[in-house]
């Protein structure tokens, strides 16, 4: 079996369980040598989902505090959702655009995002099975589609890709995370907080994959990073990038603080 029909079938997967676990699959038997990469013309699907959770605009999404078990079940359930989206994103950045890099560093854009699909398909059954263990089940709530709906403007755009998956949207789970898990450990759910701080902790490598990435595909275009960063977020995010940053997290995954200060900043 060839890569991109096995990524095709993670995309097309609708159960959730199911399609952390085919990412995971994937990824091993890439590395046991079981797949191998060709160029393929067909067609590419966008993601398949369930009718459970129900969709709703980021606007409509209930605010919830902490303290009480309801909110905190809100909480985790959003981040499943995010997480579910992320394998998607990953896959898709591999499926879509693997024809977008020269042959000689294919193989590393393969590895990079088979493990960042990989640490995503974790992060989401770490979070549904924490759920579970809280009284809830992910697909009880309402959510959003708002990374999918912000990521699939770029479906025709390697860079722009590149600069509003992972240099937005995981940039921003850097920013909020945080608050998160210190509202978790003053609500005593350590357990809720030890989930986030392990996402956080890799989700980290995950924007510095985007930010390398980002570089190349800048470098092969002959175009400046930072003008071409703010560029696609006017294009692709016009609500503008939302402080606070957390720039210390934001330069340890090697994000230059002028490309997003410089870019339109709500």
């Amino acid at each position: 079996m060839t890569l991109r029909p096995a990524l095709s079938h993670i995309l097309t997967t609708t159960d959730p369980w199911e399609k952390a676990s085919a990412a995971r699959s994937v990824v091993a038997k890439w590395h046991r040598g079981n797949l191998a990469w060709e160029r393929d013309e067909t067609s590419w699907p966008d993601p398949a989902r369930r009718d459970r959770p129900p969709l709703a605009p980021p606007s409509a999404m209930a605010k919830r505090g902490l303290g009480s078990a309801a909110g905190r079940r809100a909480l985790l359930h959003a981040v499943a959702h995010i997480e579910l989206n992320a394998i998607d994103l990953a896959v898709d950045m591999l499926g879509r655009f693997m024809d977008e890099v020269d042959e000689d560093a294919r193989s590393g854009f393969i590895a990079d995002w088979l493990s960042v699909a990989d640490d995503e398909a974790r992060h989401f059954t770490l979070v549904a099975d924490r759920l579970e263990e809280m009284g809830g089940t992910y697909g009880d709530l309402p959510a959003h589609d708002g990374l999918w709906m912000a990521a699939s403007r770029t479906k025709d755009d390697f860079i722009g890709r590149l600069a509003i998956a992972p240099l937005v949207l995981e940039a921003r789970g850097l920013d909020v995370t945080p608050p998160m898990i210190e509202g978790l450990t003053r609500a005593k759910d350590t357990q809720s907080a030890a989930v986030l701080q392990q996402i956080y902790d890799e989700e980290v490598g995950h924007v510095a994959i985007g930010a390398r990435w980002f570089r190349f595909a800048c470098g092969k275009a002959r175009i400046n990073p930072q003008t071409t960063f703010n560029e696609r977020v006017e294009r692709y995010f016009p609500g503008g990038l939302k402080r606070p940053f957390n720039t210390d997290a934001r330069d340890r995954s090697g994000v230059p603080r002028d490309w997003y200060e410089g870019a339109s900043v709500t």
